[in-house]
């Protein structure tokens, strides 16, 4: 039995294990954490930046990964407390963005400024306890290569947003979108595609 089943089985010695990673009603991991445990378990590439004013809520039970010349700015929040967080190579995370995994995202992908991607939603269905206390439920988000998302876009858990594809700022995406695509609105709706064959942009039309 390995010792992760053995901390998952036994609910004290995984509250135990908990409260040594993390304060009790907290979210971010303790000092030691970030220094001594986290370098061990998580991938870091070649020439990766992560501002002095970044928040890593990031712990040793869920992979965090980043690639090779990537940058997390200022003020941004990564958190895989609930679900991986994989961020490619060559790849911003603008300031102020929030990352909650599950999360995947490609090489090449430039996130603008006070983003939030979100692969966690709160349960709220009994009345009786408060949101905080309910089950919380994944879906992984997925932003392929090459995308560029737009300041005060949000990104609702399970979406994928397909390849060299641009959401538009402002635009809240709950559902998936097209490779080689431009969506803007709220909801997010696809107003432009890419085609291939005539190596141009094209509108696409609002009729059903």
């Amino acid at each position: 039995m390995s010792i992760v089943h053995t901390i998952k089985s036994n609910d004290r010695l995984k509250n135990f294990v908990h409260w040594l990673l993390i304060p009790k009603h907290q979210a971010r991991p303790r000092t030691w954490v970030k220094f001594f445990v986290n370098p061990v378990y998580h991938k870091k590439g070649k020439g990766v930046t992560i501002c002095r004013r970044t928040r890593m809520d990031v712990l040793p039970f869920n992979p965090f990964s980043i690639g090779h010349y990537s940058t997390i700015e200022d003020f941004a929040t990564v958190n895989n407390g609930v679900g991986p967080v994989h961020i490619g190579s060559n790849t911003r995370i603008g300031i102020g963005n929030v990352v909650i995994g599950p999360v995947n995202i490609g090489n090449d992908v430039i996130l603008a400024q006070n983003i939030v991607i979100s692969g966690l939603n709160h349960g709220y269905k009994d009345v009786s306890i408060p949101i905080h206390q309910q089950p919380v439920s994944t879906a992984l988000i997925t932003i392929e290569d090459e995308c560029w998302i737009g300041a005060n876009a949000v990104i609702t858990a399970g979406v994928t947003i397909g390849k060299h594809s641009v959401i538009a700022a402002g635009a809240v995406v709950t559902k998936d979108i097209p490779a080689y695509s431009v969506a803007v609105g709220n909801p997010a709706r696809v107003i432009r595609r890419y085609n291939h064959q005539l190596k141009d942009w094209e509108a696409v039309s609002s009729k059903k």
